[in-house]
């Protein structure tokens, strides 16, 4: 049974508006029709959700505007992650928060810059700027179902090759004590009340750039922090918390994150993607070679001054249809919040030129829903759970006939009752 429809259409005459019509049975097929929707009974991957990125230029912006509209705030939060049933909210469910300074950062730091702390002793969550946390509470308020997941941009300047947050490579002998500084992180956020659903070895580890925080982690330092990682997490009380590797793009998806379950099998529970390269149906190529791991995707960015539809059918398409039919347990956009012109970046960045476009713009004291919006709503409504004690939805098979089929991308689910 489909239980409600909801649409959004070109002209925005309609935006996520539920069509308000009475619940569809399935029955016995019909003649086929100019597009013909089939679902069946094959079950694929449970869903954790969707989501984006909350970075600390996030953070800041939505704390500046619950200081100057504090029910402007709280109207845009529960615009994004309101979960009660029939309410025109995105529902959304997976937070990525960054483990330090990335390039949408006020300034470049990690939770231990003291140099040469061998011991972690100055190690402190708290470098974070503390409206991250005020933020991160605040959601959690709207929704009981949150997932973090939380990933490094780099290790801090003294682990590293570069003796910079900006580029270079972790130092060799140093992977376990970044695995230490990871676990650290994991605690951190735990004893601050988000306990991580999944935790990153690095963001993009194949990519490093002088202007912002980066880090390269060749598949072997990867497969060895991960292994000692896994090991302090399972000795600590945190059996639960995922390892997820490679944090990359699709192009390398034959390779690194094929590489980095042969080298550390037990300690990685899948790898994640991202869009700047390649294309979802490389993701294959990893679930063909270890089909019982898991695949999600975490990060993809539109840029500023695009057109808005175009931009709809490339990301429902490649990301919210494609991704997921290749296995993708999750599909998160980068920046949540931002301002209209992309800002506020790390000073001197040279990433994200002319702008990266967030779900939601905030300017002149008032929140404005871009594209990605749309694009989350749409696939989290159909996957949350639908009552309490319920799970999220599954995946199921579906196919498309009919002489207009070939002009449809569909993906099926399935959320199982309490």
């Amino acid at each position: 049974r489909i239980w409600d429809i909801w649409q959004t259409t070109w002209n925005r005459s309609n935006l996520f508006e539920s069509l308000k019509l009475p619940p569809i049975n399935f029955g016995t097929p019909g003649p086929i029709g100019d597009a013909n929707i089939v679902v069946d009974t094959r079950k694929y991957q449970q869903m954790d959700g969707f989501g984006a990125s909350l970075t600390d230029s996030s953070a800041l912006v939505l704390n500046d505007f619950k200081s100057s509209n504090s029910s402007g705030y709280w109207s845009l939060l529960y615009q994004l992650f309101d979960p009660t049933e029939a309410v025109s909210s995105a529902a959304l469910s997976v937070v990525r928060v960054p483990i330090g300074a990335s390039d949408f950062s006020a300034s470049g730091y990690t939770f231990d810059d003291t140099w040469n702390d061998l011991s972690l002793s100055a190690f402190s969550v708290d470098r974070a700027p503390a409206y991250v946390w005020s933020t991160l509470a605040d959601i959690k308020t709207v929704t009981p179902y949150l997932k973090f997941f939380i990933v490094p941009w780099t290790a801090p300047a003294w682990m590293k090759t570069s003796s910079s947050l900006n580029g270079g490579t972790l130092k060799s002998g140093y992977e376990k004590l970044f695995a230490q500084y990871l676990f650290k992180s994991v605690q951190g956020f735990t004893n601050k009340g988000y306990r991580p659903y999944a935790v990153s070895c690095q963001n993009e580890p194949q990519h490093s750039n002088p202007t912002y925080p980066t880090m390269l982690l060749p598949v072997e330092q990867e497969a060895l922090v991960g292994i000692a990682l896994r090991e302090l997490l399972d000795s600590n009380g945190y059996t639960d918390v995922k390892i997820i590797g490679f944090e990359h793009n699709w192009d390398n998806a034959a390779t690194y994150p094929v590489q980095l379950m042969q080298q550390a099998p037990s300690a990685f529970a899948g790898a994640s993607f991202h869009c700047y390269a390649g294309t979802a149906s490389a993701q294959s190529a990893f679930t063909s070679a270890y089909p019982s791991k898991g695949v999600w995707f975490t990060e993809c960015t539109g840029v500023i001054n695009t057109d808005w539809w175009k931009n709809i059918k490339w990301n429902m398409q490649r990301l919210f249809v494609s991704s997921t039919t290749y296995g993708s347990r999750s599909v998160l956009i980068w920046n949540l919040v931002g301002r209209a012109n992309g800002d506020p970046k790390l000073p001197g960045t040279g990433s994200c030129i002319p702008g990266c476009r967030p779900v939601v713009s905030v300017d002149n004291n008032r929140w404005y829903l871009n594209e990605e919006y749309y694009m989350l709503a749409h696939s989290s409504r159909i996957v949350i759970p639908r009552e309490k004690g319920g799970g999220f939805a599954t995946r199921i098979g579906v196919s498309v006939g009919g002489s207009l089929g070939s002009t449809l991308s569909v993906q099926a689910y399935v959320t199982p009752r309490a």
